[in-house]
């Protein structure tokens, strides 16, 4: 099933056609996952934005990390929760349901990390998350102490950082442009 709906509340239309590399990237996500991800369809307007888009989101949330998939996928949702991103705690919602293979864990996370069953790390990593959604500037060494003791390397906590990063800046500019999810995330993994 294919989404037609503007991925947007703005009038932006793709490029069309899109460029051959962006369409056989589009291509294999239809195939992947039956549909093209609306924050995708969105960027579509300027191939440079898209590429620079998808460039930082496969580095950060697929490219070889000491932090799981899973464990990235949690830290989007632990974040989009804390700023009511809507899209992202549908699609990522819809992530930490298809790894974990539990129905629920998605929605604890998204409604408050604190009462879903998580081990001491994936805890330590959503508190930081969340403080560093919250108020950056009030991290201390102890904070990041708290995870190095809950076994996170140097490079996790790098990672951790820029994961979190990641997701407040896309939260906001999928809340400002009223970014809809694609309806299809709704029953994944359930």
């Amino acid at each position: 099933m294919t989404t037609d709906t503007a991925p947007t509340a703005l009038d932006l239309p793709p490029l069309d056609p899109l460029p051959e590399e962006t369409q056989r990237y589009f291509d294999i996500c239809a195939e992947k996952l039956g549909f093209v991800p609306n924050v995708l369809r969105a960027y579509a307007f300027d191939v440079e934005k898209l590429n620079a888009f998808t460039a930082m989101y496969n580095d950060l949330m697929l490219a070889p990390s000491g932090l799981t998939k899973l464990e990235r996928e949690m830290i989007a949702v632990a974040v989009s929760a804390e700023n009511r991103c809507f899209y992202c705690l549908v699609a990522h919602g819809a992530a930490v349901r298809a790894l974990s293979g539990d129905p629920t864990l998605g929605e604890m996370i998204a409604m408050n990390y604190r009462v879903a069953p998580l081990d001491a790390r994936q805890r330590a990593m959503l508190d930081f998350a969340v403080r560093m959604t919250k108020a950056s500037a009030t991290i201390e060494e102890g904070d990041r102490q708290a995870l190095r003791d809950a076994g996170l390397s140097e490079r996790d906590i790098f990672d951790l950082a820029a994961v979190a990063g990641f997701f407040n800046m896309t939260n906001r500019v999928a809340s400002a442009i009223a970014m809809a999810p694609n309806p299809e995330y709704h029953g994944q993994a359930r």
